[in-house]
């Protein structure tokens, strides 16, 4: 339990219809009587039944600065497992800071980012995952990012790591039992279960350490670069998906001299749109850097939308394919030719034939032709499944890096059965699995590890 009583606004910055002001700490009653009149007389905020509302007026000086609502709730059954009161006040910034001013005169200190939380986690009422489950949950942008944000928040994953924890510690409780009989040769621990048990959990864990691939999709959105050549278009497809003119459109080859990048919700699935610099062969440098960005960008997008302006000449498109192709092998490729209003049926076909391997689509931005084939087209891309209500995806970088550790550790436990090496080797590597599997719940922390997540949080959650 913390000594100091900390408080801060819990609603988003600025003025609004209400605030809702959070105290929390072992003097958090105490220091609300003072600042606190109920309408009702003899009924002080130490006195006020848990989880009801009162009705009253904060003073200062005797003089009312505000009619409030007043929430108690008793430590340990409250969100931090403190004793907390919540203020509802009007959304003067002026009324939010003077009520502030006022706990703080009276005993409390004002919130740490995330210390709400942190306390809670400190207190037991959830583990680490949980904990940053709730900073997702407020950060969450689509009904997917919603949902495993909540799954996490519940518990879901915590519940797996549990089940797997439980499991390794029986049995590397009974291999290290080993050790005490070594002179007599006993095995405590059936080596074939053992590595039935093994195999299971290094599936599991590799399960889990593979799905961030697509939870870091859903959470941060799905990267897709839009390249091609000056004047392709690739700036008004851009204006066109976002809905807002975000690029500069010009007639004028090598506008776009830098990366821009967007975000946007198409079908239920956040994509991050990122426009390049035209790729040719140029004597401006500020423009040869721009391209160099380009080919970086590539590297990090799952999906290309490769533009190519359908009335360029045949030769071009081929030179082009022959420097693009390469370097979209391990992409999803989406080809589109642009200005597909000024290309005959005939030319169509042409053009198809020219990329072998690839349905090309075609569309004219300008004009806003075939633009819904252009978003299905996206959504195929992205291989985002539909996400369950029990579903465990991991979205957390923490999480992923020590998945990949427990995994490697698992898997020198699976090498260790093979070759039969002795059963203080395999205790080692299974604790070292279990220690990761524990960095993720926080079963071991540090003040480093919690330093870094909670100074991630907004003050007053």
């Amino acid at each position: 339990m913390h000594e100091e009583t900390i408080c801060a606004v819990s609603t988003a910055p600025g003025a609004g219809g209400v605030a809702l002001i959070r105290v929390s700490g072992e003097e958090a009653l105490t220091i609300c009587d003072k600042i606190f009149r109920p309408v009702k007389q003899g009924k002080s905020v130490s006195t006020q039944k848990p989880y009801t509302l009162s009705y009253g007026s904060i003073i200062k000086n005797e003089e009312p600065i505000d009619d409030v609502l007043i929430a108690v709730f008793h430590g340990p059954n409250s969100f931090t497992g403190e004793n907390t009161v919540e203020i509802t006040c009007h959304g003067s910034l002026y009324i939010q800071q003077q009520i502030l001013q006022l706990l703080i005169e009276n005993g409390c200190r004002s919130a740490l980012p995330g210390e709400f939380t942190q306390r809670a986690f400190m207190n037991g009422k959830m583990d680490l995952s949980q904990a940053e489950a709730v900073a997702d949950l407020i950060a969450s942008t689509s009904a997917a990012t919603h949902r495993l944000a909540m799954n996490q928040m519940r518990g879901g994953f915590s519940s797996e790591l549990e089940n797997l924890r439980g499991r390794m510690l029986d049995f590397v409780s009974l291999v290290e039992l080993e050790l005490d009989f070594s002179e007599e040769d006993v095995e405590f621990a059936d080596r074939s279960q053992l590595r039935i048990l093994a195999d299971e959990i290094e599936g599991i864990i590799r399960n889990l350490a593979d799905s961030f691939s697509v939870g870091n999709a859903i959470k941060n959105g799905v990267p897709v670069a839009i390249i091609g050549e000056t004047n392709a278009g690739k700036s008004t497809l851009l204006n066109l998906l976002l809905n807002e003119e975000k690029a500069i459109v010009s007639d004028i080859h090598g506008t776009t001299r830098d990366v821009i990048e967007d975000t946007i919700n198409i079908g239920g699935i956040t994509f991050r749109f990122i426009d390049t610099a035209g790729i040719r062969e140029t004597s401006d440098v500020i423009e040869s850097l721009g391209i160099q960005r380009t080919f970086r960008k590539l590297e990090q997008a799952s999906v290309v939308l490769w533009m190519i302006d359908g009335t360029s000449d045949k030769e071009q498109i081929l030179a082009l394919a022959k420097k693009v192709l390469p370097m979209t092998e391990d992409k999803h490729l989406v080809v589109i030719f642009n200005k597909a209003d000024l290309i005959s049926e005939t030319q169509k076909a042409d053009l198809t034939a020219l990329i072998p391997g690839q349905e090309p689509l075609f569309i004219s931005a300008k004009n806003k032709i075939n633009t819904d084939s252009l978003h299905q087209k996206l959504m195929e891309a992205a291989h985002i499944p539909s996400v369950g209500q029990n579903d465990v995806i991991v979205t957390n970088l923490r999480h992923y890096e020590a998945l990949v550790k427990a995994l490697a550790a698992i898997e020198r436990v699976q090498n260790g059965l093979q070759m039969h090496i002795s059963g203080d080797f395999l205790s080692q590597d299974i604790r070292e699995c279990m220690y990761y599997l524990g960095e993720i719940s926080g079963r071991i922390s540090t003040d480093d590890i919690l330093g870094s997540i909670f100074s991630k949080f907004c003050i007053g959650k």
